[in-house]
């Protein structure tokens, strides 16, 4: 398996009153067209789109839908996903065909989950996160990657200075996570030079990469980078970390930290030393930008270390967002590929 994927940038829609479901659809649209949905496959994509934001305003009092492009095994995928405050559900009862919590005729997730690959929810005393990952039908047997991921731009920002690259060459993957310094423009400017760079490397040793990336985004403000590379089905992985971003492998009782070293890369910083660790098969390894607060605990959260990835993401992005800075965090399965 060979995968080469850049994050794009999460879109957010809000959804408060009716007229918002209409944008969602919208969104998800163009999104699908962006990646070469066609027809029938878009149209799966407004079905979801369009049933998840008025199940927002049905069930959840209102609340928001991400948009962001996944790659899936062999192919491109539409990834929506919604966040509420509302009273919450049982999923595998919201599945029933008639079930219904606000007087609906119970028909909405039962219809998303009959054109989604993923379908995962999770609930508690916040509200509601409802993830779907949507695969084009042409494209023949569909294959999800055990990964999450979100890039988001700072309030009022139209780019993101955050970024991050994922590449696979045979058993192996290195992913490699960016906050360009500050926000806005520079630092999106330095993040896309180096996960341009990750992308021509491709699965590489971690201190080696991040000397190619600090070749690379010297010029550019630069930034905070972490690089790990593990093997697919789990073992012995290696990781280097320059400046702040938070990285660690998660169990469902401990959380091992990663170490970053001081500096800037593209600026400078004194040595990339890498270090070994365990990532035994079903852990997670999550890396994230300080956007995101680092006081998070996954067993504050029962059963979530074990749910899909992407649901992970979105749950740790919903409690522990700064909400004043670009963020980026993503979520790799060990053994599940």
């Amino acid at each position: 398996m060979d995968v080469s994927f850049s994050g794009h940038v999460t879109r957010v829609v809000a959804v408060d009153e009716p007229t918002q479901v209409g944008q969602v659809r919208r969104e998800a649209l163009a999104l699908a067209a962006r990646i070469g949905f066609d027809e029938t496959d878009s149209g799966r994509v407004a079905l979801a789109a369009s049933e998840l934001a008025s199940n927002l305003l049905r069930h959840g009092g209102g609340g928001k839908v991400h948009l962001s492009v996944v790659q899936g095994r062999d192919t491109p995928g539409v990834e929506l996903y919604t966040v509420d405050s509302g009273p919450g559900f049982v999923l595998s009862q919201a599945l029933v065909e008639g079930y219904s919590t606000g007087g609906s005729q119970g028909l909405g997730l039962g219809a998303v989950k009959r054109q989604a690959m993923v379908l995962d929810s999770w609930s508690d005393a916040r509200g509601t996160i409802v993830v779907v990952r949507i695969y084009p039908e042409r494209a023949g047997p569909r294959v999800d990657l055990p990964y999450g991921a979100l890039r988001l731009a700072m309030r009022g920002e139209q780019t993101c200075g955050d970024a991050w690259h994922l590449s696979i060459a045979d058993t192996r993957a290195t992913l490699t996570v960016i906050d360009g310094l500050g926000h806005g423009l520079p630092a999106s400017d330095a993040a896309h030079v180096g996960v341009r760079r990750a992308a021509e490397a491709g699965v590489q040793a971690p201190s080696q990469l991040i000397e190619a990336l600090h070749q690379a985004m010297s010029g550019t403000r630069g930034g905070a980078v972490a690089v790990a590379t593990v093997p697919l089905a789990g073992g012995e992985a290696q990781f280097c970390g320059i400046g702040n971003i938070n990285a660690g492998i998660a169990d469902a009782s401990t959380w091992r930290g990663l170490a970053s070293m001081p500096g800037i890369v593209g600026v400078q910083f004194r040595k990339a030393q890498a270090f070994n660790v365990h990532a035994a098969h079903g852990t997670l390894l999550l890396m994230h930008s300080d956007g995101l607060q680092g006081r998070w605990r996954l067993q504050d959260y029962p059963g979530l270390v074990h749910r899909h990835p992407a649901l992970v993401v979105a749950v740790l992005q919903r409690d522990f967002d700064r909400g004043r800075d670009d963020a980026s965090i993503v979520a790799l399965r060990m053994g599940a590929w």
